[in-house]
């Protein structure tokens, strides 16, 4: 039996990828206040530094939106998952 609350590629992981396909890419009003525009921040940063610098500033902004990313994608995995777990043993509770 699998653990469903451990991160792995398994029915929920693909239910999550669906719902972000899907739900998850119309942005209201009120989530683009809340967006990381990334993109402009880099592009700032990088025209305030030497040409000489500006390949290696990019690559490391560039490793850091990556990780960040993969850190959002990970722990709202988790959240999402466990209170898809949490719910799920509320309903089961309740039928036995």
């Amino acid at each position: 039996m699998n653990n469903f609350r451990e991160v792995n590629d398994d029915i929920i992981k693909e239910w999550l990828e669906f719902r972000e396909e899907t739900a998850f890419c119309e942005m209201s009003p009120e989530d683009k206040k809340h967006n990381i525009y990334f993109e402009e921040v880099a592009e700032k940063i990088l025209k305030n530094v030497p040409n000489k610098n500006k390949k290696y500033v990019k690559n490391q902004l560039d490793m850091l939106d990556q990780n960040f990313m993969d850190y959002l994608y990970y722990w709202n995995e988790k959240y999402y998952r466990n209170g898809f777990v949490d719910g799920s043993q509320l309903v089961m509770g309740c039928i036995e």
